[in-house]
């Protein structure tokens, strides 16, 4: 029998979200703490009115899925779902995409991995409150792998304890990788990251991500802060672990790439926009900037700017998917 055959396969990730309006939360800025330069704070014991509320979907791998479902590519995603009502949820958000669900995995004994958002303040940031639930149930195996050809492999936050295990088997396979670390794994340092990121064709980071990494590097151990802001010190720093493409966005500075020869910048398209909302604009833009660059024969300025207008939809409407559109 002939195998599938996908453009990409998402790994990671899957979400029902519940998100909440507030706008009595206040911003803690403490620029000398390069890591936590600002924090969202609520007076203690307070009673928080929560002035909107909605019901989404989300996870790294789910957001991609439906990202690469909608630019019309064939697209399936190795999730794990509990056996209940948010996850035959996520099951039917992903059909009405047509991302493809057959390699779903489901666990009887975890319910469906939900978050709880915050999002506050006039620019609309957010903090979320994620509980993996069967998320951290999600396996892999080289020969379950090998039952499906997919020409690109998009791997987000791994939660399982085996991610190692995950992680070789999907370096195995053959196929392009981008990847988006997650906390645990970005938790390993450089050393405990180095074979896979050899092996790594687009490593996408936010900035704070990108610092925790380039800080995990020996040399860097107490590098100054004024050079952890230098955006091109950290590319280079994170193209020397061995990445083909490094992409850092940030925020309303926009996103760098590097390539080993060429530095990239892209700007959001208007500063002055009205933003409705921030969840799921690092995966829209991660994911696009993906597909674009495999369309566009390894383009980067290209796949940066399409990547962007996807991410300015996003901030339109509400969730981590219902703003995005298709730019391919």
């Amino acid at each position: 029998m002939l195998k599938k055959k996908y453009q990409f396969v998402t790994i990671g990730g899957t979400t029902r979200d519940f998100m909440f309006y507030d706008r009595q939360a206040k911003f803690l800025y403490t620029p000398e703490d390069v890591m936590r330069q600002r924090s969202l704070c609520f007076e203690y014991g307070s009673k928080i009115a929560v002035e909107e509320t909605y019901i989404t979907y989300g996870g790294g791998a789910s957001n991609a899925a439906v990202n690469f479902a909608l630019q019309g590519l064939k697209t399936a995603a190795i999730v794990s779902l509990g056996d209940d009502e948010n996850g035959q949820g996520i099951i039917n958000n992903f059909k009405s995409h047509g991302v493809d669900i057959r390699l779903i995995q489901k666990s009887a004994k975890k319910m469906t991995g939900f978050s709880f958002i915050l999002t506050a303040g006039k620019e609309r940031e957010h903090v979320i409150f994620a509980h993996r639930g069967a998320n951290n149930n999600l396996h892999t195996s080289l020969a379950s792998l090998k039952k499906f050809k997919t020409k690109w492999f998009y791997v987000t936050s791994l939660s399982c304890t085996a991610w190692r295990k995950a992680l070789d088997n999907i370096f195995a396979v053959g196929s392009l990788v981008s990847w988006n670390p997650g906390a645990l794994q970005l938790s390993a340092g450089a050393v405990g990251l180095k074979k896979y990121l050899e092996r790594t064709n687009i490593l996408a980071l936010n900035e704070d991500e990108a610092m925790e990494l380039v800080i995990s590097i020996r040399k860097n151990k107490k590098v100054a802060n004024s050079r952890l802001a230098n955006i091109k010190f950290l590319l280079k720093e994170l193209h020397n672990l061995g990445p083909n493409i490094v992409l850092v966005t940030r925020g309303r500075k926009g996103a760098s790439a590097y390539d080993g020869e060429k530095y990239y910048t892209q700007k959001i398209l208007d500063p002055k926009r009205n933003i409705l909302d921030t969840t799921g604009v690092g995966d829209s833009f991660n994911s696009t900037f993906t597909a674009a660059l495999d369309k566009y024969d390894g383009d980067i300025e290209k796949a940066m700017f399409a990547a962007v207008k996807n991410a300015a939809s996003l901030t339109k409407k509400v969730g981590a998917q219902e703003g995005l559109i298709k730019v391919l």
